[in-house]
This record gives structure tokens, sequence and C-alpha cells, in this order.
């Protein structure tokens, strides 16, 4: 049982949030592009950004703004171009954006924050953004989260947000998130954005320790191809309107905070899992029995990410072998005779053993949970148990499908 509860509102669930979306020109599509989050008062900062050496000028932008620690009033998102390896003038048209914002929203442009989603090595349409400041800055909202949540939309099929509510010292305070992603996904971060608000008063320090660990449970945790980027940011803005007292320890109130932090990243990152380029299910990677938590996410992270399992469960063929290769190659120490291997309710595996089962309800099993993305259960459970050790943990990912290689073949043409 858990100590919150979901509620609507998304992104702007927490109190003293607004946010926006519109259709700026950017895309050539004409659907919107552009997307606003805004604090009515001063925010705290973290984030969590990519690891490529290759980098879009708004990660070396927003990595900067946050080690300085000083607040942070909005989040200005573009769709279509990332921005990436542009060189100076990519850099430039960063800073113009948060110029831009900044004098419409009538604050320091060092209180903005930016993020860009689209075609590695496009500028910003710099034109375009510009002009559609002013609509964007006036359509910010308390119930903006649907259209700031598809405005940074670039392949998703469908908007991803959350919103969760509990209540430190009597009185309710909310975390609320919106994120987007489909292709070049996997673990250590990857093509994705996401952005989290929360009304709870923290210290800097802790809520930077809060996000990481969170994102390392979540986002670092799914998988769709193997690829990761060159723009992926997760930016987490707390304003302190619940009006609680200041967490700056993980006593009882800070562990729940993070706990439903946690909530609300993991939601999003399976949400982003789910909608992989192409994908047909959702596969949910379990491991019990490894010697310690970052080991059990190793082989977690490597079954959910390899080619091999994800083509099998596209094929329906209840491959269990693949399961077994890609836990062996994890990097990973574990005695392959202690290895129990379960797909859905089928025990394949035990104490390294071979078991007979249902061939063909095994591949029945897969076939139902593909009938279409969004059921209520489309998931493919795979557990393994490693061994007696406490270490536990989860990935997710998808199926490897015909379509992928379509959408990816096409991408900018």
């Amino acid at each position: 049982m858990t100590d919150w509860k979901e509620i609507p509102g998304g992104i702007t669930a927490a109190k003293g949030f607004q946010a926006a979306g519109i259709a700026a020109g950017l895309k050539p599509s004409g659907a919107k592009d552009l997307a606003l989050i805004w604090s009515e008062t001063e925010a705290i900062a973290a984030g969590v950004f990519t690891t490529s050496v290759v980098r879009a000028a708004c990660v070396d932008y927003c990595r900067q703004k946050i080690q300085t620690k000083t607040s942070t009033r909005a989040i200005l998102c573009n769709a279509g171009q990332a921005n990436a390896a542009t060189g100076a003038q990519g850099w430039q048209d960063a800073l113009d954006c948060a110029e831009s914002v900044a004098t419409y929203l009538n604050i320091p442009p060092g209180s903005v924050l930016l993020a860009s989603t689209g075609v590695i090595g496009k500028r910003i349409r710099m034109e375009q953004l510009q002009q559609g400041i002013p609509s964007l800055v006036a359509a910010l909202s308390p119930d903006g989260n649907e259209t700031a949540s598809r405005a940074i939309m670039t392949t998703d099929l469908v908007p991803k947000s959350i919103a969760l509510e509990t209540t430190i010292d009597d009185r309710p305070v909310r975390i609320g998130g919106i994120a987007k992603g489909s292709g070049m996904i996997h673990p250590n971060m990857a093509t994705m954005l996401a952005f989290v608000t929360c009304d709870a008063m923290i210290s800097t320090q802790l809520w930077q320790e809060m996000l990481s660990r969170a994102a390392q449970k979540s986002f670092n945790q799914i998988t769709v191809d193997g690829d990761t980027s060159t723009n992926d940011s997760l930016i987490a803005l707390a304003n302190g309107q619940s009006r609680t007292p200041t967490i700056t320890e993980l006593h009882k109130d800070g562990q729940k905070l993070e706990a439903m932090l946690t909530a609300v990243c993991q939601h999003l990152a399976k949400a982003i899992a789910r909608d992989g380029e192409g994908a047909t299910c959702l596969i949910e990677v379990e491991v019990s029995g490894a010697s310690d938590e970052n080991s059990a996410l190793q082989v977690a992270r490597t079954i959910a990410g390899s080619s091999l399992v994800k083509s099998a469960i596209f094929g329906r063929d209840p491959n269990w072998g693949r399961i077994a290769a890609a836990a062996g190659r994890a990097g990973v120490s574990f005695h392959q005779e202690d290895l129990r291997i379960k797909l859905g309710d089928f025990l394949m595996m035990d104490n390294g053993q071979p078991l007979p089962y249902d061939r063909q309800k095994a591949s029945d099993y897969l076939k139902a949970k593909s009938q279409g993305a969004y059921l209520q259960d489309d998931t493919v459970h795979i557990s393994l148990c490693l061994g007696n050790g406490s270490g536990t943990g989860r990935a997710w990912g998808c199926d490897l499908s015909y379509d992928y290689v379509k959408i990816n073949a096409e991408y900018t043409t």
C-alpha cells in the first residue's frame, strides 16, 4: 500500500505551477511544438542529463544554471529541432531563447531552463520560436498540462503525464510530471525529456540527490533500441508552495517524498517504454536474488535491452534461452545452477535446469499482450532469480518490430 494517491493535473497539479503548449511553426506538420512550464514563485531546480559527449546546447546551458543553485522560474521546451551539434551559433540560440522568455515573463534570463528535441544537427527555427513566445506566455494556465505534454512530443503516439499527492505535516504535497520519448531510448539516460514539479519545501542538495536516485530506478532502467541521445534531460522544480516544513534530510517525510518522486518517474519511464517506436507491448523484467541492488538492476537492463529477447517477444516465441543468455552476459557473477526463469506464469527453468512447459500456451500469452497498445494489461512479465542474495531490480523495454526499422529509416525524409 502506497502513501499517495493519483490525482489529475499532471505537470500543473503541484500548487503554484502553470503550463502551456502551442504550435509555433517549428514542426512542418503544424502540430504543437513549443511548451512552457512556469512557477508563480521562485523554485529550486535539480537535473539529470545525457552522458553523451555530443550534447545539445540546452543540456550544457541547464547544467551551468543548475550548478549555480540560483532560483528557477520557467522551463522552455521546443520540439522539431534538437539544436545539438550546432556549434557556437546553437549556443547563442539557446541564450536567445532564454532571453526571449525572460523578457515576456519579466524575470532574469538565468531563471529560465531550456530543453529541445528533434533532428540532431538542426538549429532551432528562431524566428518562429521568438514570434511564438508572446502567445505561449499568454496561454499559461493551471490547466495547461495537456497542451504542454503534447507540445514536447516528436514520434510519440500519446502524451505522457502523471500526478500524485501525499500528506506531510497534515498538508497536501503534490508531484506532477510530463515526459516524451519513443525512440533512441536506452539506460544511462535516453532520448527523452521529462519535467517534474513539486510544491514541497526541500533543500537544493537533497532535491538533487533524490532526483538522481529516482532516475537510476526509472529512466535509467528503460530501453527501446540501445541508442542514447544528445538531448536527454530530466528537470525537476520544487517551489515550496505547500507550506510544509523544509525537508533537509532523509527522515520519514524525506523518505515519503522521495518514494513519491520515484513513483512519478517510474510511471513516466514505463510510459516511454510502452510507447517505443513500433512497439506492440511493454516488457517488464524483474530480477531477485542478486548479490546487491546494482547487480540486479544491471541484469534486468541487459535482458530488457537484448535485441534477441525483444525480437522473440515480437514473434511470440517463448524462447527463454535468449533470456538466460542475456543474463549470463550482463557482467554480473552468479551460479547458473541457481538460475530460475519465469515468463508470465510459465516456469521455464529452476535450479539451473530446463523444465517442460506448454509452448503453445506460452506463445498465446505473448500474443495476448500484443493485441494493441495501451490495453489494461499489455505487459510481458519476465522474472529471474539468481540465487539467495538480497539484491532486487526492475527494468522496462518493449518488443522490436518491423515498424521500428521503417520509422527510423525515414526519420529525416
